[in-house]
């Protein structure tokens, strides 16, 4: 097995358990350059973008190679090799959604050029080449439209609101929460959403199917959870809503249910009490 990153914005902590291991290798490289590898290849899995809003917003143009150039790269990789090529998208494509809950059918609405246009077209790109290339070639492609996801190994300047909740309420400080508060995500644990991409790459679906967890909480009931979870004492404060900041977010999984008999199974509470508990064994 072959990691490759850039560690712009990930940390190879993470993956130091595994590199104990003689399968795996971790290969310091931007795929948006041309990209070589030896030996065979069964699969390739592209998840390489900043993906939160402080990272493609410090890394734009970044951000729009890796879901351009980087995407086609690697669907070169994956044909030249027969392997099967699995996008890692996201929510994002659905923009700030007029349909409620998101189906895959949906086509979204998206500010191309709005802060978050960097993010969202370069993941609406990536789709639209990984589609072309399975018409064209024939490649075994699988697209994953990943919504909010959360767990242990976050950073705490991630910029999203979990590790931003936790990391008020444990140091004590007033938790930001923008705009009223009103605006809704629906949060799936990390160990749920890994099975779902596992069980998306080994069916034959080309097209994207979305993984998350239906249960849509509002900010301002996720910093409120939070406080009770941490036993924290610190206040709320309100800050202005970012631009085109989405004010709803909810999977409909109908398809992830009956394609890869998938739902998340691990309850919001359940998934934040654990990565309560890793920030606070961790001090980050």
């Amino acid at each position: 097995m072959t990691c490759i990153d850039t560690l712009l914005t990930g940390d190879a902590g993470n993956v130091r358990a595994l590199e104990a291991r003689p399968q795996f290798q971790l290969l310091r490289h931007d795929v948006s350059q041309p990209l070589e590898l030896g030996g065979p290849v069964d699969a390739v899995l592209h998840f390489a973008s900043p993906a939160s809003p402080v990272d493609y917003a410090a890394h734009p143009i970044e951000t729009l190679e890796v879901g351009t150039l980087g995407t086609r790269n690697l669907l070169e990789l994956a044909q030249a090799r027969g392997a099967v090529f699995l996008l890692a998208s996201t929510s994002e494509v659905y923009g700030d959604p007029l349909v409620h809950p998101q189906p895959e059918t949906y086509w979204g609405n998206v500010n191309p050029i709005g802060p978050r246009g960097v993010y969202d077209e370069a993941k609406r790109a990536a789709e639209a080449f990984t589609m072309a290339y399975h018409r064209r070639h024939g490649l075994r492609t699988r697209i994953a439209r990943i919504f909010n996801t959360f767990g242990p190994r976050m950073r705490s300047n991630d910029g999203r609101a979990v590790p931003n909740f936790i990391t008020q309420a444990l140091a004590g400080k007033a938790l930001t929460v923008y705009g009223d508060g009103s605006q809704t995500r629906s949060l799936c644990y990390v160990d749920d959403l890994i099975e779902g991409v596992m069980r998306l790459l080994a069916c034959d679906e080309p097209g994207p199917v979305n993984l998350g967890n239906p249960q849509e909480l509002t900010m301002l009931e996720l910093a409120r959870l939070v406080k009770e979870l941490t036993g924290s004492r610190s206040e709320i404060a309100f800050s202005p809503l970012p631009v085109d900041d989405p004010r709803q977010r909810q999977p409909d999984i109908t398809r992830a249910r009956e394609l890869l008999e998938w739902e998340p199974r691990v309850a919001p509470r359940e998934g934040l009490a654990r990565t309560i508990d890793w920030f606070r064994s961790t001090g980050r």
